[in-house]
């Protein structure tokens, strides 16, 4: 912030396009990544991308009782599914992980301290991310949908 509380727009214009950099490549290094799930001591393997795409999927030929092809199919099925949730479940691990540093510094710029981008406090702003003037929280985001527990607003 400059002397008297004012903003500094380019300063905060430069912060926000770094972070907008940052992101937007966090982003593509998730849509590269490819995880694997597995399942059935490692039968049936799932491979994922960061999106959660199931991209491929691989049966070891142990897996197959060709007496009983019946269960074998309802097994296999079954291990599908297992090594896919499990990737996803990875997915989901490598995006909090990915994204954590971006949730952390917005937040600590909104929460009244610099972040590590060195964004500025932003609570002063009114209506900033349901902020009022004074700093307190009292109104909704633009774009944010209540709660099931709001009631649902009446109209006018």
């Amino acid at each position: 912030m400059e002397p008297g509380g004012q903003l500094d727009m380019q300063q905060l214009l430069a912060a926000a396009a770094a972070m907008q950099s940052q992101l937007m490549n966090a982003q593509q290094e998730l849509a590269d990544a490819e995880i694997e799930g597995t399942a059935g001591g490692g039968l049936v393997r799932a491979t994922v991308n960061g999106q959660g795409e199931l991209v491929d999927v691989s049966i070891d030929p142990a897996a197959i009782d060709a007496a009983d092809p019946q269960e074998t199919a309802q097994t296999i099925s079954d291990l599908v599914l297992a090594a896919y949730r499990d990737a996803c479940r990875a997915v989901d691990d490598l995006q909090q992980e990915t994204m954590a540093p971006f949730a952390a510094g917005f937040g600590g710029a909104i929460q009244g301290g610099a972040s590590q981008d060195g964004l500025p406090d932003l609570t002063g702003l009114p209506g900033f991310l349901g902020t009022t003037g004074s700093g307190e929280s009292g109104q909704e985001s633009p774009g944010t949908e209540p709660s099931a527990e709001d009631p649902p607003a009446s109209e006018s």
